[in-house]
């Protein structure tokens, strides 16, 4: 919970903060409850800040909802994107990415699993800018794991004949399995499964099996 936040100057360097730290935990409340459960009376609940002050700086439950989604988007960045880019080119690159998705779901980063896939979920059916944003982060994603398996054809770490995108959609159906089965099911089997799975399909050496 946020305390003593409530007067606080959005516009200054403290109140980036405090937005931040606000929007941190719309995300994380969001896989939980859902984004159309994430209210600007509940956050203000959940943080200690008077709704006041909330619709000040967002006004309605759709800007509240838009924010959040960025907001996962940074996570996302530094939890998943960032840890996978400083392994080497290749291969290498794409497993790391396999792997940090993987992991920033065990370490419950969000509360509620992969916020994107329950984003995704919730409002697939749903047109708008909700909707369009979370299909932007995905479609983002998968031109990622596209861009890296194309790259480890390139270096001839994968067979010239391997498909990036059925490769990709492969890869990322594996990673979302064990998403549900965590969060569904508690079964924290289901990274050592998909682990296995990924190196089934890359290879330990980085050859396809």
């Amino acid at each position: 919970m946020l305390k003593g936040v409530a007067n606080t100057d959005m516009r200054g360097p403290k109140g980036q903060r405090t937005r931040a730290a606000i929007l941190a935990e719309a995300a994380r409340l969001a896989t939980v409850e859902g984004l159309e459960g994430l209210s600007i009376g509940g956050l203000a609940d959940a943080i200690g800040m008077s709704k006041s002050g909330l619709y000040a700086h967002f006004g309605s439950k759709v800007d509240l909802q838009l924010a959040t989604i960025e907001s996962a988007r940074e996570t996302f960045i530094a939890e998943v994107l960032l840890p996978a880019l400083e392994a080497p080119a290749g291969v290498q690159r794409l497993r790391a990415a396999c792997e940090a998705f993987l992991s920033h779901i065990e370490r419950r980063v969000f509360p509620g699993g992969c916020f994107f896939a329950a984003a995704a979920a919730e409002f697939g059916t749903r047109p708008g800018a909700v909707r369009d944003a979370v299909a932007t982060q995905h479609r983002d994603w998968i031109e990622l794991l596209v861009r890296l398996a194309r790259k480890a054809v390139d270096l001839g770490e994968l067979p010239p004949d391997v498909d990036p995108v059925q490769l990709s959609f492969e890869l990322n159906a594996v990673l979302v399995a064990a998403n549900t089965a965590f969060i569904l099911h508690g079964d924290a089997a289901a990274f050592e499964r998909a682990r296995t799975a990924v190196r089934n399909r890359l290879g330990p050496g980085g050859d396809v099996s």
